[in-house]
């Protein structure tokens, strides 16, 4: 089989990419190791940035992203008893839209299939060759067969534990990394939404998140160590931890319901610098983690696919290679931008068990220096809203 790009991983960004050099009429392979019901089940987090929505709405993939996505034109910072309120929509005319990744997802594959796109679900064995050529291949098993693509280019959007980064020559590829000594444990509650829009808070005790996902459902999250069981948290524990941090001075409290679901994620700073060799480009969680705070990993797949989309249009259509050329210092602006706000927004929000006095009363003091300067809010909403 031949096409003109084999795309490796078939999350938001895979999809999408697909779907964008469609409407160029430039043909694709989609390759997924997981099971369509698997990839468009599996539950997590979304707030889509403005430049996503439009990217999306473009695409013709937006319909049911307004249809039942939340929009939000705000967020709010909690911490020492209040809440204080950062209108994103006033501070830069932009806003956000609360949508589940799985939701973008289904979303895609349904536009795909729609087109008759190539999607090859349950692939395994899978090998990058040629990368240093002109015709790259990518081999692989699927249905018990072995298999083989041959394509102009190869996009590498397997996510962190993928084959496309490791497929990179060592000597060549340049990686910076953060760990965080915490994680988020979240859960999914069956009951009203305790606020219309997202809580970001701080306490002593550790940060937490009030979320939503639909009118029924909210999606809340607490600090908590990262190699910590779910077994030892039960629901009343859960709960009374919650209270703790989030309830404010004015009596307002989180809702309670029944506890569907329980995971504990670890938290981490990724950056893999070399975005592309040869006729391999990386894209999403295979070049760059961000931690959750920031609410930036979907919309950097997103950005970084909407750079890819204009190169090789630009490749076929045109003939030219600067774009493609440009990719990684394009897409790595945005990425340390969003890895820097992210790092930020943790750092802020966080308790860390070494901090000292003096640097708890620091982070006291730059809580209430945003909430108490435009300038300050500002950034934060121009961050937190996007920047294409």
């Amino acid at each position: 089989m031949r096409t003109q790009a084999v795309i490796i991983g078939a999350g938001p960004a895979g999809l999408l990419l697909s779907h964008l050099l469609h409407l160029q009429g430039i043909e694709s392979v989609v390759l997924e190791s997981r099971s369509r019901e698997d990839i468009e089940s599996t539950i997590r987090a979304g707030v889509l940035e403005q430049g996503t929505m439009d990217i999306l709405d473009n695409a013709g993939v937006g319909q049911r992203m307004h249809e039942i996505g939340a929009l939000h034109h705000g967020i709010e910072l909690a911490f020492g008893g209040r809440r204080h309120r950062i209108d994103l929509t006033e501070l830069t005319g932009k806003a956000i839209t609360v949508y589940p990744q799985h939701e973008v997802i289904r979303d895609l594959v349904a536009a795909r299939m729609a087109a008759e796109g190539q999607i090859l679900f349950e692939v395994s064995e899978v090998s990058i060759d040629g990368i240093d050529g002109e015709a790259p291949s990518v081999a692989f098993t699927h249905r018990g067969e072995r298999g083989r693509i041959d394509a102009d280019f190869v996009i590498g959007c397997d996510g962190f534990h993928g084959v496309s980064r490791k497929t990179l020559p060592e000597a060549a590829r340049q990686e910076f990394q953060r760990t965080y000594p915490f994680g988020w444990f979240g859960i999914l509650v069956e009951s009203a939404p305790s606020s219309e829009e997202l809580i970001y808070a701080q306490h002593e005790r550790g940060f937490a998140l009030i979320s939503t996902r639909t009118p029924t459902v909210q999606r809340l999250y607490f600090q908590c160590d990262p190699a910590d069981h779910v077994d030892n948290w039960s629901d009343d524990r859960i709960w009374a931890e919650l209270h703790a941090r989030v309830e404010t001075n004015d009596g307002w409290k989180v809702n309670e319901g029944r506890i569907f679901q329980k995971g504990i994620i670890g938290m981490r700073s990724f950056v893999c610098t070399t975005m592309r060799h040869g006729r391999l480009f990386l894209a999403g969680d295979a070049s760059h983690i961000v931690p959750p705070t920031g609410a930036k990993g979907m919309n950097l797949a997103v950005s970084d696919v909407k750079f890819l989309a204009e190169g090789l249009a630009a490749f076929y259509g045109k003939g030219s290679s600067e774009l493609l050329d440009g990719y990684g210092e394009r897409a790595l602006k945005r990425i340390w931008r969003a890895e820097y706000f992210s790092w930020w927004m943790t750092r802020m929000l966080h308790t860390f068990a070494d901090a000292t006095p003096f640097e708890r009363e620091m982070q006291r003091a730059e809580l209430e220096n945003v909430v108490g300067s435009r300038a300050l809010a500002q950034a934060l909403a121009e961050n937190y809203v996007g920047a294409f």
